[in-house]
């Protein structure tokens, strides 16, 4: 700057800048607005990546609780906002839909509230550390969200009931059973949406979720009206069987014979807090003689036969319900053997089938 240009402007650039115009307002109402600009300005167009506006607005999105000056970011705090933010790529494909679903909480901002909102970004601050780890919980699913697929898989699982109904289900406890027991929880999540369908399902190694319909018929002749103090199924599969069965009788015990599936269906089944199923991994043609013997034996794949070991294990008037046949899946039929006496057995053929094979050992 000339000397005959210094007094003209005696001060210097750095003298000019004006310290960022505070808000008016109680506290509350400051945060409700910069939540509120916030929202107007990423309802009104998407931040690029790498902006640095994107990656303010973003912040301000969710602010944390206990300070209101914690909403401000830093240069060094940017990259860790940026990356959280990010983080449900990989993570949830809902997830960015619940950080949006937050920002539009009060779409309604002023345009002092928006001036606010973007003067205060670039304002020097240290690290919030608590700021990035909730920014960080805004990779998780929403609950909200998580509520409305519940009660939307509800719904589905009333209409799956009223078919299985009408198709002759009559049993009220079996019906209880599978409109209470979520079946989307036990298939990949690429075919939630047609969980509720009546149609079997892969859930790998050449295995299958059987159809609700036959789940239910299997459940219905092994029960016959009578209280039930100890099943045993062969196959658990996934464990969504295991789980109806849990709704119906006093304890339940499932052999699989496949690792991973065993593995699969112990998941599957945690969240649920079933405290009557008991998981075994093992060979399902033997049987679990150190619980026999049992009111009903339910098998979910098809043999040439009914193994010995399973007939010895069932109680004097018990059930046992097992698809029998071409193990190709041809001419398979839905058997019932009910236990007269201590050799006695009677054998009915009912309802055409198509089951995975029944084979002996474990993988």
């Amino acid at each position: 700057m000339t000397s005959e240009r210094a007094k003209r402007f005696p001060l210097g650039l750095e003298d000019l800048v004006r310290e960022p115009r505070r808000p008016e307002g109680r506290p509350g109402e400051v945060r409700a607005a910069v939540l509120a600009a916030s929202a107007a300005l990423n309802a009104r167009q998407q931040p690029a990546k790498n902006s640095p506006l994107g990656s303010a607005g973003k912040v301000q999105a969710k602010p944390p609780a206990r300070a209101q000056t914690q909403s401000q970011a830093t240069p060094q705090a940017k990259p860790q906002a940026k990356a959280s933010m990010q983080a449900p790529a990989n993570a949830s494909p809902n997830a960015s839909a619940s950080v949006q679903t937050r920002t539009q909480a009060k779409p309604h901002a002023t345009a002092a509230a928006q001036g606010s909102a973007v003067r205060a970004a670039p304002k020097p601050a240290p690290v919030n550390k608590a700021g990035a780890k909730l920014s960080e919980r805004t990779a998780v699913p929403n609950v909200a969200l998580n509520g409305a697929l519940a009660l939307t898989s509800e719904r589905v699982r009333e209409r799956m009931v009223e078919r299985l109904r009408a198709n002759g289900v009559t049993d009220q406890r079996v019906l209880n059973a599978m409109s209470v027991v979520p079946r989307h929880m036990f298939v990949d999540p690429g075919l939630a949406a047609q969980a509720y369908e009546d149609a079997a399902l892969p859930i790998g190694h050449h295995q299958t979720i059987s159809k609700p319909s036959v789940v239910a018929r299997m459940i219905e002749l092994a029960a016959a009206g009578r209280a039930l103090n100890s099943v045993l199924e062969i196959g658990t599969g996934c464990g969504y069987q295991a789980a109806v069965l849990s709704q119906v009788a006093r304890d339940v015990y499932s052999i699989e014979r496949i690792k991973p599936l065993s593995e699969r269906a112990k998941t599957n089944l945690r969240p649920l807090r079933i405290p009557n199923i008991r998981l075994h991994y093992g060979d399902g043609r033997l049987g679990l003689p150190s619980a026999a013997p049992f009111d009903a034996i339910v098998i979910a794949a098809a043999g040439l036969d009914v193994p010995q070991a399973l007939l010895e294990q069932l109680a004097i008037g018990g059930r046992l319900v097992a698809p029998v046949g071409s193990q190709e899946g041809q001419n398979q039929v839905l058997t019932l053997v009910e236990r007269l006496g201590p050799a006695q057995w009677r054998e009915s053929r009912l309802d055409r089938v198509f089951f995975v094979p029944l084979k002996s050992g474990v993988i």
